[in-house]
Order: C-alpha cells, then structure tokens, then sequence
C-alpha cells in the first residue's frame, strides 16, 4: 500500500529537481565563473549552485514549512516535522562550469532518519530517476512513459564495469589512483563519470555492474543509494558496514562482495 507521506514527498522532490534542473540548463550564463572553494582550490562551487539550492529549499519549504534541511551549499535547519531533505543542488560541478553534459540534480527525502524518496534529474539527457522506498526505482527519458528499472545480472569480476570518483584534495585522489592502478586488471574496465548520483542511477539502469567512491558526503549519494538498491543492486561500505565518508560501495548481487572485499584489502578507505 502506498504511503500517502512518501506520495507527496515525491511528488514535492520530482518539482524542485525539473525547476532546479531547468535552471541549471537554461540559465547556465556564458561566462559562468567559479564563486568560491571548498576542500581545495579544485573543489569549486558556482553561482548556479547556490541559485539551485535556494530554488529548491524556497519550494520545499513553501510546501511543507515544517521540514528539515541538509544542503551542499549550506542549507540546515532541523525541522519539526520528522522529514529532512538531502540535497545536492548541482552533482557535478566541475563537469558543468566545463560544459561536460554529466551533472545532476539529487533530492533525498528523510523520514525519522531513513531515506524513503530519492529523484535524480539528469537534464542534458533528459532524464529524471526516482525511487520511494520499498517500490522499486523508475526513471523517465526519451522512451515512453516510466520505466522500472533494474540492475543488470552480475557477470564474473573479471568482466564487470565499474565506475568511481577522485577527491579534489591531492593527497586522496593519490591514493585513489593506487587503488584503482590495483584495480584496473582485475575488472574489465573502470569509468569517471563525474557525478556520484549519476553513476548510482546508472547502476540501477543496467549501465555499470558497480560503482565505489571514498569521500562522498550525505548529499552526494542519498537520493541515488535509495534508487540502485530499489533497482536490487547493494550497499555498503567497508565489509558489514552502511555508505559512509570512508568508503561508498554499490554493485549488482555477486559483483558486489568481491568488489568491497579487494577495495577493502587495497586499503581503499584510508590515506
């Protein structure tokens, strides 16, 4: 039976991710500039970001004043209500101050603490991907009408696609260059998409067998670890541990363990 709550939680996330998004495409101006720095001075943040997050809290907050708060570019307010919106207002940010068409919108809604809606909208390809918890992960496009969506079978590890992510500070992304260096002969290939929502979305539609990353934060991997584990990949983090800062894992069934169990020996989650 569907829940009325997580209905309207969807339906408010799916509005504020297609007008955040259109704002970042149609919006985006010729001499987009960089506004500021976080962990390094690689790691930057525009003008587009904090506009898109304060388009998206404005409408949340107009539909349901009670709720919480917790934004990449700022936004935090705890809330009365129970429910708090995780929010990566623009997820991939270097990729679009580049022009590069891998960047995305990723909206979580909370309740009591746990993930129970996660939309991801992907403008350049006109695709928008959405999951409520325990009905499956659907995604909308150049096809007609919603498509559920589905992790691919698991092939062996020696023939599965895997996707990750660098840190901006020079230090991480050393020793994540080691590991995937330790990694690369083992899989059939590795890809760098730019995006951590996107790959997560791109898992849950069959496009990669797996995807890991260390670094990540909340907003990063919220609204897209709902929807690839409602397409039946899994998640985790080091062996027997949930996503976290240290280490984010997500596979198909049977790629997934063996994938986390070498990122775990090669030391993925530590300088």
């Amino acid at each position: 039976m569907t829940d009325p709550l997580h209905e309207e939680l969807l339906r408010c996330a799916q509005e504020a991710a297609r007008r955040a998004g259109e704002l970042l495409r149609d919006g985006r101006p010729a001499d987009l500039a960089v506004a500021a720095t976080k962990s390094s001075p690689i790691d930057v943040v525009t003008e587009m970001d904090i506009a898109a997050e304060k388009l998206i809290t404005d409408l949340i907050s107009a539909q349901r004043p009670d709720d919480g708060f917790l934004g990449e570019e700022g936004a935090s307010t705890d809330g009365t209500s129970g429910v708090r919106w995780v929010i990566d207002p623009l997820d991939g940010t270097v990729n679009y101050l580049y022009g590069l068409p891998t960047w995305s919108v990723s909206i979580a809604a909370e309740q009591d603490g746990e993930t129970v809606v996660g939309v991801v909208a992907v403008p350049m390809r006109g695709e928008t991907f959405h999951a409520v918890r325990g009905g499956g992960a659907w995604a909308t496009g150049a096809w007609e009408g919603e498509r559920r969506l589905s992790c691919r079978p698991a092939p062996p590890l020696e023939q599965a696609l895997v996707s990750t992510g660098f840190n901006y500070v020079t230090e991480v992304r050393t020793h994540q260059a080691e590991v995937a260096h330790r990694l690369i002969p083992l899989l059939r290939d590795i890809r760098r998409g730019g995006s951590a929502a996107v790959d997560l979305c791109d898992l849950a539609a069959g496009r990669l067998d797996g995807y890991y990353e260390r670094g990540l934060n909340a907003w990063d991997i919220a609204a897209g670890d709902l929807i690839a584990r409602e397409a039946g990949a899994l998640t985790g983090g080091r062996p027997g541990e949930p996503p976290a800062r240290d280490l984010a894992v997500a596979a198909t069934p049977g790629v997934f363990e063996p994938l986390q169990q070498l990122l775990d020996d090669f030391g993925a989650w530590h300088d």
